[in-house]
């Protein structure tokens, strides 16, 4: 159950309006990286947990969270589109920059929205659901969760110097804080997990099958000249779960012989080595 405050958990104000910047402010809104992406997958992950407790109110409560932040930005958006020329005659009349300010805007803004926010990213494009991951495996989704938010607070670092509005870099600059508070959050998640006995490295720790190659379990695979990969502590010394060590491979070998596939059913009218007419009396001959 959800309850609604009027007040914003940060003023989302700007000095003046600018439709160009409404438009590329939408990424943080709509995008894949967005504040309705990272809302709804945390929702999603905290409604999908099984673990009553501290798990699920962290999930439920950065999503609720991250809900607060879709309003914010769609009140910000609304806010730099009000008096933005509906015309470009009108926005020429004021100066050459508005007129250059109105050709950066979004039409969908004025013709769709009547002035306002909508569930797009910056070129216009629909958030799609298919955005969000809620696995059910807390270690798989909190390492997920940690990207998302590194993904989040790269794109507004860019945003943050595409404007020069004084209230549009405040409200970025406590978005800024919220997605560094949650990368933080989410890593020390990840080795609460640890702690508790829960989750391991890799995803999933337990696997059923207790002949998995661990040999290819380790082994760096090297396909580019030169040996520049092996200075990494991804080649050599200990994994990162303790459980062995890194072997780096510079000549990779194959592990199988070249496929050779059999003929196809030519009703399917592919391409087949041993041509189509001989091909299709044999299959007729084993159907009849």
């Amino acid at each position: 159950m959800f309850t609604h405050m009027k007040d914003l958990q940060f003023e989302a104000k700007p000095d003046g309006p600018d439709a160009a910047f409404a438009r590329r402010l939408q990424e943080i809104l709509g995008g894949k990286w967005g504040e309705m992406t990272v809302a709804n997958q945390y929702l999603f992950q905290g409604w999908n947990c099984r673990l009553p407790g501290k798990y699920k109110d962290l999930l439920l409560d950065v999503g609720t969270e991250e809900m607060g932040h879709v309003e914010m930005i769609s009140t910000m958006i609304t806010r730099l589109l009000e008096n933005a020329p509906l015309a470009l005659s009108e926005a020429a009349e004021d100066s050459p920059m508005v007129g250059a300010i109105y050709g950066g805007s979004n039409p969908a803004h004025f013709i769709h929205g009547g002035g306002g926010a909508l569930p797009v990213d910056s070129a216009g494009v629909p958030w799609n659901a298919s955005f969000i991951t809620a696995s059910g495996n807390l270690m798989a989704d909190f390492q997920l969760n940690v990207t998302a938010e590194a993904q989040g607070r790269l794109q507004v670092s860019r945003l943050f110097n595409m404007t020069d509005d004084p209230g549009v870099k405040q409200m970025l600059r406590f978005l800024l804080a919220r997605d560094t508070m949650h990368q933080r959050m989410w890593l020390a998640a990840i080795e609460q997990l640890k702690e508790d006995g829960l989750e391991g490295m890799p995803v999933p720790e337990a696997f059923p099958d207790s002949k998995e190659f661990e040999d290819f379990g380790r082994t760096y695979l090297d396909f580019s000249p030169g040996n520049d990969a092996a200075e990494g502590a991804w080649a050599s010394g200990p994994t990162p779960d303790g459980k062995g060590e890194f072997r780096y491979d510079h000549s990779p070998r194959a592990h199988a012989p070249e496929p050779v596939l059999p003929p196809g059913d030519p009703r399917l009218y592919g391409t087949n080595p041993s041509g189509p007419g001989k091909l299709a009396s044999k299959v007729k001959s084993a159907v009849t």
